[in-house]
């Protein structure tokens, strides 16, 4: 009887002494994840998004306005990104990453849109389409390299477009033909842009690549 005694008494002791352990544990503060410094999530996106971009220019998917369309939204992005780091010490919030990924996600349906809607970059066999072809293939490998940034691909792709339709017109007017004056005013436009892309190519400006792990 002496032993049961003991036994029952010492119980609600050991219970106590249990609960409190717990208690003191549960309220232990645990130490929050640490967030990677450059944010490598984010930039991988923005990688892959302009990958796929380049893919679409190249396979003439995209034509030279829809590129101009995604290539302006990459750029309000990344300047949306860039301004929210200068104001957190060069970091995003929880916040400010899920409007990104968010942002990402809108821009990943259009250009999946983009890419498989009924538009497609016509060149042609002829000497004006294929220097339009060669063209988009040296803006597409720079977009790829990260030598261009969005906003001067969104740039070149825009002057792309405009000496499109003027050549699309002045055939429109010729019955389907350039005449020899129009095909040197073509021409001279796209030394001009192959000028530009030269430039943007080897300028300061790059578009920043994710870390490799």
């Amino acid at each position: 009887m002496k032993f049961a005694w003991m036994k029952w008494t010492a119980l609600p002791v050991i219970v106590l002494v249990a609960g409190s352990v717990a208690l003191a544990q549960s309220s232990t503060p645990s130490t929050p994840p640490a967030q990677p410094k450059n944010d490598p999530t984010v930039a991988q996106r923005k990688e892959n998004q302009q990958d796929r971009i380049a893919q679409g220019v190249q396979s003439g998917q995209l034509t030279a306005g829809e590129t101009a369309h995604l290539e302006t939204k990459e750029a309000a992005i990344n300047g949306e990104t860039r301004a929210d780091r200068a104001a957190n010490g060069g970091k995003l919030t929880p916040a400010e990453r899920q409007q990104v990924n968010r942002q990402q996600n809108q821009l990943s349906k259009q250009i999946y849109q983009d890419k498989h809607n009924g538009a497609t970059q016509h060149y042609g066999n002829n000497e004006v389409g294929q220097r339009r072809e060669n063209q988009q293939d040296r803006i597409a490998q720079g977009v790829r390299s990260g030598q261009l940034t969005a906003g001067e691909t969104a740039r070149l792709e825009n002057q792309q477009r405009a000496i499109g339709q003027q050549a699309a017109a002045d055939r429109s007017a010729n019955g389907g033909k350039l005449t020899p004056a129009e095909r040197q005013q073509i021409n001279r436009e796209q030394n001009q842009t192959s000028r530009n892309i030269y430039r943007d190519k080897h300028n300061a400006a790059k578009q920043g690549k994710a870390a490799k792990k």
